[in-house]
């Protein structure tokens, strides 16, 4: 079993003690209310107490202190292991941190504008940074301006004793300290930006410490490398949805740059572009801001030009995320080989004229040219396609004719689909007969697959590729991230899917996309909604289905009664379709916890409740107990889409009574025998159970994103508790 104990350091002021209290009270919930946990090993956190420079020393301004003055002698006692982490104000780190130290910041970072703490009318007025004070000379040009230094009660005592008659400080820890009371102005960012890192809460540890990277994944999503494409038409569906979640975008010199227009409104764009002779950033600076950036808990978009797998640099990006333990995903784009070979009718595998081709570059890593001869082209890699059944022959041939029977060599199955499969072999064993695990290069820890028989080569009916050269060596690690990996089979409609595969992503899981319901809209819906005062919709495909019966209708927004809906993922898919949510619970994200929340309000009123034919009548008949007129209608109705065979997967996502019965009469219980079990809420988990299956996770709140969270926290508990 893991090491049990987790040692916190943190600063001895009291918003330290308060904040790293936060952060212990976070991690501890991670390892609750799990089934498979016991609560006497779940593991304890302790906190020490660490005095640093800026600590000791109040005099120093602040803005002539060192980078690591609040820092300094926390990350001494991490690396020595007095401690296994701690916790920081994230804008107090050093840039870069320490060698041998690794760091991550933590969601909900609270309201990072400054305030204003004490008289308008100042005579002198206390900063700590050149930002602060050049707003204060802009403000209040006649004020004189001193250094405070000190917590935020030191300082506030300070003001109190009359030393300074106005403060600059952080609103975020003055709510946090229970001293909302004492501020007298919040200052508008436009007046004065702030650091992005202000308010958020970071925590730093050993690097390549198991368990508190284990923890970070939890918190950080994994990056999406997605090729751009030769112009903005040749990026893929899938590219163009990473684009258009993500928060951050690391972006090369595009061909064509409106793939940007993608991008969120608030999404911040970073160029990093590459020419030949003029480099925006050095390599190694890049691969440190895309790492950066994630550790920050942002959705990372990094956009290469073209296809990222072919000269773009992709290997020392990918690898520079692996040795922090950050996970990603690559999303090819067209290349302009593929494109130029296309467009101009000069086809690479022409019939009858020629067979493949060879793709290579002059130019060395160092500026030079290499040599491009008979010999620098015989070492290229090979890919043969449709050569699965006769493998053993060409490597036979290739022995033959001089290539060395140790080049390794590799069978690539369905190659980007979620069946995906890869075996590594060398020529000499694939003569054999025989494909059996081939160690990978710089040390990457693979799961390969340890035979498969030349009769089960000759038989694959499988699409596949059969790769000759050094590359079969190498590989991306697709065990990172909290789901490590995993093969989730997502069941939901299509209205909550996309959220599923994203979330899935964002936790280094891998998607299995089949959905087993459909929705069918009841067209003998009501012809008007204007005869109610409120309209009832507990799920986002009730409002999917409710917006298609709007735009039937031709119905006038403006003129529709105010919206109950059920929790946040409910009120967002409302949001998309330019609708309002006027009533939701605070908590309770539940068919009975809306019914909490309205029963005060709707005596007497008109409701019109739209539902699918297995949402069951409870609410309408606990409305009605509430005094209300209830129309009871169904909206639309739940249709089981069948498959021809059960898909490979290593936990499955049920989000719905109705995809539970799916999967059970097409697959049988059996089929969730060794799988992670995920049900989104309790009327899922009671449907499993009236099948004779069981819910090994339930989501604590009834979201795609919540419950998913619970399945990848699951993962991690076991991982810091049992690996």
């Amino acid at each position: 079993m893991a090491n049990r104990i987790f040692k916190a350091g943190t600063r001895n002021s009291p918003l330290a003690l308060r904040q790293t209290r936060q952060v212990l009270d976070l991690f501890e919930r991670i390892f609750q209310s799990l089934e498979n946990v016991d609560a006497v090993s779940s593991p304890r956190f302790q906190t020490s107490e660490i005095i640093t420079p800026g600590d000791v020393d109040r005099t120093t301004d602040l803005r002539e202190s060192p980078a690591d003055f609040f820092t300094r002698t926390l990350d001494e006692a991490l690396l020595a292991g007095s401690i296994d982490f701690a916790v920081h104000s994230a804008k107090d780190l050093p840039d870069p941190v320490p060698a041998g130290i690794d760091w991550f910041w933590l969601p909900d970072s609270g309201d990072r504008r400054d305030v204003l703490v004490g008289s308008l009318n100042p005579k002198v007025i206390g900063v700590s940074s050149d930002r602060r004070a050049a707003y204060a000379a802009r403000r209040f040009p006649d004020a004189e301006q001193r250094p405070v230094r000190g917590n935020i009660e030191e300082r506030i005592q300070q003001l109190d004793d009359g030393k300074f008659d106005l403060l600059v400080m952080a609103g975020v820890a003055m709510q946090r300290l229970g001293l909302e009371d004492r501020i007298t102005e919040w200052i508008p960012l436009s007046e004065l930006e702030t650091h992005e890192a202000q308010g958020a809460l970071a925590v730093t540890f050993r690097k390549k410490d198991p368990r508190m990277t284990a923890i970070r994944s939890l918190f950080v999503k994994s990056v999406a490398f997605v090729g751009a494409g030769v112009c903005g038409g040749h990026c893929t569906l899938d590219g163009l949805r990473a684009l258009q979640t993500a928060e951050v975008c690391l972006y090369d010199a595009l061909m064509d740059d409106s793939l940007l227009d993608h991008l969120p409104e608030n999404a911040q764009k970073i160029y990093v572009g590459k020419r030949l002779g003029a480099h925006s950033q050095p390599q190694d600076e890049i691969n440190q801001m895309l790492c950066d950036e994630v550790r920050k808990g942002k959705r990372v978009v990094r956009l290469k030009g073209g296809d990222a797998g072919i000269f773009g640099r992709l290997a020392e990006e990918v690898e520079a995320l692996e040795d922090f333990g950050l996970a990603s995903r690559v999303i090819p784009g067209i290349s302009a080989m593929q494109t130029a070979a296309a467009d101009t009718g000069m086809l690479l595998t022409r019939r009858g004229v020629a067979r493949g081709f060879s793709v290579m570059t002059p130019r060395l890593q160092s500026g030079g040219l290499a040599p491009v001869d008979s010999a620098a082209r015989a070492e290229l890699p090979v890919v043969f396609y449709m050569a699965v059944g006769v493998a053993g022959q060409l490597a036979e041939e290739m022995i033959k004719d001089g290539t060395n029977p140790d080049t390794p060599c590799a069978f690539v199955f369905e190659a980007g689909s979620d069946r995906e499969e890869v075996f590594r072999t060398t020529l000499n064993h694939c003569r054999a007969g025989m494909v059996e695990d081939l160690p990978v290069a710089a040390g990457r820890s693979m799961t390969v697959p340890l035979a498969i028989t030349p009769a089960k080569l000759q038989k694959e009916t499988r699409a596949g590729l059969f790769i000759v050269g050094e590359i079969a060596r190498y590989g991306f690690d697709h065990t990172l991230g909290a789901l490590g990996g995993q093969r989730v089979l997502l069941t939901c409609s299509e209205a909550l899917m996309d959220q599923a595969v994203q979330a899935v992503h964002d936790f280094g899981g891998r998607p299995v996309v089949r959905p087993l319901i459909k929705l069918e809209l009841n067209f003998e819906t009501l012809e008007t909604f204007e005869a109610y005062d409120w309209i009832a919709l507990t799920s986002p495909s009730a409002v999917r289905c409710f917006q298609e019966l709007l735009l039937l209708k031709k119905a006038d927004f403006r003129k529709l009664p105010k919206i109950m809906s059920v929790g946040s993922g409910t009120a967002r898919a409302l949001e998309k379709i330019g609708l309002g949510c006027d009533l939701m619970p605070e908590s309770d994200f539940s068919a009975q916890g809306l019914l909490e929340a309205a029963a005060p309000l709707v005596k007497g009123r008109k409701i019109l409740r739209l539902r699918s034919q297995k949402a069951g009548p409870e609410l309408a008949d606990g409305l009605r107990a509430a005094g209300a007129e209830v129309d009871d209608v169904i909206l639309y109705e739940n249709r089981l889409i069948e498959y021809d065979r059960c898909p490979e997967f290593d936990a499955v996502f049920f989000a719905s009574a109705s995809a539970v019965d799916s999967f059970v009469s097409q697959w049988g219980g059996d089929g969730l025998l060794g799988r992670t079990v995920l049900a989104i809420g309790k009327p899922t988990q009671t449907a499993l159970e009236a099948v004779g299956c069981k819910a090994d996770v339930t989501g604590t709140m009834a979201t795609v994103e919540k419950s998913l969270f619970e399945l990848a926290r699951s993962v991690v508990v076991n991982t810091i508790q049992y690996g």
